[in-house]
């Protein structure tokens, strides 16, 4: 310590605040982070929001959103998505082009590096959702949101009348099989083995159902419509026979999983045996077992049952309010 200066100042620079430490940092920008931003930009806590490798979570791939509250006629995906996002930054959210390199949830502030960057922050929002899993067919790519599909639930209604296919084996394919027969006319479920990862109890209630149909050994090669930008059927082989051929389908669910985009939290937070992060008390996220100090998780990161975009929201808005709340208890 300088005898020679007054000791005001010392006192004024060690009670001074780090100014590059943030209230808060969303990981992510899906209906769960983008509502998240909005909340917290209303409380004044100038969000900085990262968006992640896929920009607008699954929501930017997608079409027509008709079950979306407040959009009578539906809403195009990506519209949905910007809209938010221009309501996040009216309240003061920041939205930056970027993805997590690495973060210590141990440092308080907590530390995440951004590239060559350095951010501190005092509560973090990890909304970085789950990514379905695709059969990464050129033709399937290119016909996501024209007929190729991983919600049923979403993607259903536009299914009525027509026949369909459903890729996949597990309580997930079964699930959806079934509940898609509200809607189709026929459903054919494409295993590729002879076994089914299902539960017997799912598998016997989509073997019963007359409008359900099951190809096995069976793969994909082929969505058949690029051009139309409309699926017209699959080319398909029998992957004992080599046989192929082309079932006359006008949509293909995909439900084969999802891939929770948590792999940078392991070891910090809990995660559950497919990777999703486990939380308490809705958006509280634990180390084993006890809740993580300013460490909040919402949307499909966290939810692997409803995966929908108006529970996605629920949860930011949830994770949000909890953020306000920690930090009013902090003096912050």
């Amino acid at each position: 310590m300088n005898p020679f200066l007054p000791a005001r100042i010392y006192t004024m620079e060690a009670n001074m605040p780090d100014i590059t430490t943030r209230d808060t940092v969303i990981l992510g920008s899906g209906c769960a982070g983008l509502t998240a931003a909005i909340y917290t930009g209303r409380a004044n806590l100038k969000p900085l929001v990262l968006e992640g490798h896929e920009p607008g979570g699954q929501l930017s791939i997608t079409t027509l959103v008709e079950n979306f509250p407040g959009w009578p006629e539906g809403v195009q995906g990506p519209d949905l998505i910007e809209n938010m996002k221009q309501q996040a930054t009216r309240f003061g959210a920041e939205l930056r082009m970027a993805h997590l390199d690495s973060v210590d949830l141990s440092k308080h502030p907590i530390e995440l590096r951004v590239g060559k960057e350095i951010i501190h922050t005092r509560t973090l929002i990890i909304a970085s959702g789950a990514s379905a899993r695709w059969l990464n067919l050129p033709s399937e790519q290119a016909l996501i949101g024209h007929g190729v599909t991983s919600c049923a639930t979403c993607d259903g209604f536009f299914a009525r009348g027509k026949e369909i296919a459903v890729i996949g084996g597990g309580d997930t394919a079964m699930e959806e099989a079934l509940f898609l027969t509200r809607f189709a006319s026929k459903v054919t479920v494409i295993n590729r083995s002879e076994r089914f990862r299902a539960s017997q109890i799912m598998l016997d209630r989509a073997m019963a159902h007359p409008q359900i149909k099951f190809l096995t050994n069976t793969k994909v090669e082929e969505v058949l419509g690029v051009d139309e930008k409309d699926v017209k059927g699959l080319r398909i082989k029998n992957n004992v026979t080599g046989e192929e051929s082309i079932l006359p389908v006008a949509f293909m669910f995909l439900a084969i999983g999802h891939i929770p985009n948590a792999s940078a939290f392991k070891g910090m937070v809990d995660l559950d045996d497919e990777g999703y992060i486990k939380t308490t008390s809705n958006v509280f996220a634990t180390i084993n077992g006890k809740i993580l100090p300013g460490v909040f998780a919402c949307g499909d990161i966290q939810d692997r049952r409803y995966r929908q975009a108006i529970t996605a929201a629920g949860s930011g808005c949830m994770a949000a309010l909890e953020v306000e709340k920690y930090l009013e208890e902090h003096g912050h």
